[in-house]
């Protein structure tokens, strides 16, 4: 609160008069980033939807990579029923989406729950690729790699060129393209 005092220019116990406390103010910050996020749950194409919001999700996330960790960590430490209303929205609107194209409101709500898994994973991942030499040319030497021992990593090692041509877009579409498959298997079998 300090800090964003002096940010601001003002005196850090006149934001007391905005918010309760740091939480509700770092609750504040969660709901106006997901406040953004949204889902027609009208929409037939359930998994468009869900692909459109899980690109929508990372935008977001490379946009403003500082909040990343409140994303993922403010709903956890939050009761469901004392969140914010504009974070629960995306859950209603995926559980609305779901429930619409089949699934139980059970398996709507363990696919919310494995899309998200999916989404803070890749998310958190591409955020902390780290490369330890962005100007060297040898992929092995860019990522450090070389410091490993060649008979205990061989596949790392070997992997080299494709850790180091990481493509955040085409990996969520890939972690997508899974976890969907996936999905369509079970509601076919539901709807046998």
């Amino acid at each position: 609160m300090r800090r964003l005092g002096e940010t601001l220019g003002r005196d850090p116990m006149v934001l007391y008069r905005h918010v309760a406390n740091k939480a509700v103010l770092l609750d504040g910050v969660v709901e106006m980033v997901v406040n953004e996020l949204s889902v027609d749950s009208t929409d037939p194409d359930w998994e468009g939807q869900l692909r459109r919001f899980a690109r929508h999700f990372r935008e977001l996330a490379l946009a403003h990579p500082n909040v990343v960790p409140l994303l993922v960590t403010r709903p956890l430490a939050t009761p469901l029923g004392l969140q914010p209303l504009g974070t629960l929205r995306p859950l209603e609107q995926i559980l609305t989406l779901l429930t619409r194209a089949g699934f139980t409101s059970a398996e709507a709500l363990h696919i919310y729950r494995a899309l998200f898994g999916v989404i803070y994973g890749h998310v958190l991942s591409e955020l902390q690729e780290v490369v330890e030499r962005p100007d060297e040319t040898n992929d092995l030497l860019r990522l450090g790699l070389h410091r490993l021992p060649a008979t205990e990593f061989p596949l790392l090692r070997d992997l080299a060129s494709e850790l180091a041509s990481y493509d955040g877009a085409a990996e969520l579409e890939l972690g997508l393209d899974i976890l969907f498959a996936g999905l369509k298997t079970t509601l076919a079998r539901s709807s046998d």
